[in-house]
């Protein structure tokens, strides 16, 4: 293998990243925003945003970096993207940002489905597969999504649903996951200590269009580096890939 090989597929992958992060803000974004985004090191990012603006990939308007004139024969329109496409960039973000398992889900029943999906880079990490189903009750996203149920459709779900326990600290009483629930509606944020997978936290963000969540953003984060201080950062993370998510989506009718 040619030794320049590795360093060119790299630069290659950080291009398509920063297109992708670019085209999922269409209001424009900053250079250091792209690269705390994408852990980039500013030295690389400079040379190639300068290239994608001389070829029209980008284009910029004072600091701010966006969509330029050669992606419009590339990209489909927005409306046209599926809901995957959209967050994708998102979740890659988030993944980047903190070298942790960042997953998009959505709901089927009263079942979690994995759409997008960005595993960590760590030897010790938790891995989840696309189009993969989970339980709701116990993983952080599901709890984010119950939250943001109307009270008629919770009530619903606790009269349909069965809560098994998948390990010792799996909530499986009503009235335990329901005072839970409370609380994530105050917070905005579905929290789980091991009780899917043993030794992995999560923490999980619905997405809302209007009154209704079209899912949830989510980290995975193995029990020995979960702290004080990168659950801080991960909440931050996901609100504002949340934020960013909804105003690139616009008002909702």
């Amino acid at each position: 293998m040619n030794g320049s090989t590795p360093s060119t597929v790299k630069s290659a992958m950080r291009t398509i990243d920063i297109i992708e992060y670019v085209v999922a803000r269409p209001t424009g974004v900053v250079a250091q925003e792209i690269a705390a985004g994408l852990a980039i090191p500013v030295s690389s990012l400079s040379y190639l945003l300068a290239t994608l603006v001389e070829r029209d990939y980008l284009a910029r308007d004072g600091r701010r970096y966006l969509p330029g004139g050669a992606l419009e024969r590339l990209a489909s329109p927005r409306i046209g993207l599926s809901l995957a496409d959209k967050v994708r960039p998102l979740v890659k973000s988030l993944r980047l940002q903190l070298n942790e398992t960042a997953s998009f889900f959505v709901r089927d029943g009263w079942q979690l489905e994995a759409i997008v999906t960005e595993t960590a880079e760590q030897s010790l990490r938790y891995s989840i597969s696309v189009g993969t189903r989970s339980p709701i009750h116990c993983l952080a996203a599901g709890k984010a999504l119950l939250a943001a149920l109307p009270d008629t459709e919770l009530d619903g779900y606790f009269t349909q649903a069965a809560l098994p326990a998948f390990t010792p600290s799996s909530i499986t009483d009503t009235e335990r996951l329901r005072a839970e629930l409370t609380e994530v509606r105050a917070t905005g944020i579905g929290r789980t200590r091991e009780e899917y997978t043993p030794g992995i936290c999560g923490l999980g963000m619905a997405v809302m269009a209007g009154d209704i969540a079209i899912g949830a953003f989510a980290v995975a984060i193995p029990l020995p580096r979960f702290s004080a201080e990168l659950e801080a950062r991960a909440i931050a993370r996901l609100a504002q890939a949340v934020a960013l998510f909804t105003a690139a989506e616009g008002p909702v009718d």
